[in-house]
């Protein structure tokens, strides 16, 4: 089995969508304009994709108020400093900014809508 897509309930996905385009780097594979709204959006290597909608069959969760450790998007980073000022200057907020003896690097930061999301320069790098 290979993971396809993380999907999350939210309050605002067209808007949310058009910012992890500008922002995240990601590029819009499927949208639907009528309720629940569903965007699936992929890394640029096409090979896992995040789907936000706004389904009011479940409750939108508290992002803002709960710990980003519930929940997070993690993304590769080269530069997490200079992309969390970019970020930060496009709305987001940054949460914590850590480095580890293994060399890592991890802000985790929350975009305008509180979701929270992660920039990882990992020390030895986890993915392919």
């Amino acid at each position: 089995m290979k993971l396809e897509h993380f999907a999350v309930n939210v309050k605002e996905p067209a808007a949310m969508a058009q910012w992890y385009v500008e922002n995240m780097g990601l590029t819009i594979v499927k949208q639907v304009t009528e309720s629940p709204y569903m965007t699936f959006m992929a890394d640029d290597s096409g090979q896992i994709m995040i789907e936000i909608y706004s389904n009011p069959a479940a409750a939108v969760p508290d992002y803002k108020n709960q710990s980003p450790l519930i929940v997070h998007f993690a993304f590769v980073s080269e530069k997490p400093d200079e992309d969390s000022k970019r970020l930060q200057a496009a709305g987001a907020e940054e949460v914590s900014n850590d480095h580890f003896d293994d060399g890592s690097h991890i802000i985790m930061m929350r975009d305008p809508w509180g979701v929270p999301l992660q920039l990882c320069k990992r020390g030895v790098p986890m993915l392919k």
